[in-house]
């Protein structure tokens, strides 16, 4: 055995036909686990993409610093000036920004959590329990989406001024507290990730629908329910349309009092409009920051999980 051990070439590069160059290669993720390194083409790119991606940020901050006549008087400037805490005081002073943050913290907090819940039942039942109609019900759900939202307007604001709520931000948050995307994402996720022997094995312990939800498909759907709920509250802190015509300047959303900035007698301060876009820009970035990394890990987690 030993003998006829000895005969066998060992495997490796040098027996393989490999040129030198591959073979160190190999010889290096054989090193590494089986990893590659990333070359410095890899980091290249990688870097060269992220400052792509933080400079309209950084124009952001260099335009809300400098003044008006200094932004469209050329050359365009590219590093930040000294006027940033003047163009603060005009925003609070032209519009109650420190009212929209409140009312927009408020309206997408509620969305985006009424929209993870039912998205979550919805897209459960839709992907794991059988009923009469399943089908015909998702596909009436989903094609929901294609229907524009400038067509439901009319009769959407009838309603909310025969109950007397124009002006006031229950008009905005109640018209969204479920999409049809959230259900179509959630049920979409639950298909793959949540086993029917798991829901099967909960009835057979005698768990009832309730329990079953709490105990099984909520600790499985998080990944899902995060995404989800990070999607939906950009959205909804972003959206304007719907709120410039619910709400007034004097009970407004971010985006609403957006609106109302920077106009002078006749021409529009962009220093001032941008820096409001900053102001209403940085609680979105400090969401993420707190909020993407347990995205990201969950994610993580549930996809070696499955």
């Amino acid at each position: 055995m030993a003998q006829l051990t000895q005969q066998i070439p060992s495997a490796g590069p040098r027996h393989s036909g490999m040129s030198p160059r591959a073979a160190r290669r190999w010889r290096r993720a054989g090193a590494a686990g089986g990893q590659q390194r990333a070359g410095w083409i890899t980091y290249a790119v990688l870097i060269f993409a992220t400052l792509v991606s933080l400079f309209p940020l950084y124009w952001t901050v260099v335009a809300a610093s400098r003044t008006g006549t200094e932004l469209v008087t050329p050359p365009t400037p590219l590093l930040p000036g000294s006027h940033l805490v003047e163009n603060l005081k005009i925003v609070w002073n032209q519009v109650d920004m420190t009212k929209a943050l409140i009312n927009s913290t408020i309206v997408a907090t509620c969305v985006a959590v009424s929209t993870v819940l039912f998205a979550t039942l919805a897209g459960f039942a839709f992907a794991k329990l059988e009923f009469r109609g399943r089908n015909a019900l998702l596909t009436l759900v989903v094609a929901t989406m294609t229907i524009p939202p400038q067509l439901t307007v009319i009769p959407l604001y009838q309603i909310i001024t025969k109950v007397g709520w124009v002006g006031h931000i229950q008009s905005v948050i109640l018209p969204s507290l479920v999409a049809a995307f959230g259900v179509f994402f959630m049920r979409q996720f639950l298909s793959e990730a949540l086993p029917v022997e798991l829901v099967e094995a909960a009835r057979v312990d005698g768990a009832h629908s309730l329990r079953i939800i709490w105990h099984v498909v909520f600790p499985i759907a998080r990944p899902g329910m995060a995404v989800l709920g990070m999607l939906v509250f950009v959205q909804s802190w972003n959206d304007f349309f719907w709120p410039f015509i619910a709400l007034n300047q004097q009970n407004p959303t971010v985006q609403v009092a957006l609106q109302g900035l920077g106009s002078g007698d006749h021409t529009i301060n962009q220093a001032v409009v941008v820096c409001g876009a900053l102001v209403a820009t940085l609680p979105l970035l400090l969401v993420f920051a707190v909020l993407g990394r347990q995205i990201v890990g969950g994610i993580t987690a549930g996809a070696i999980k499955n």
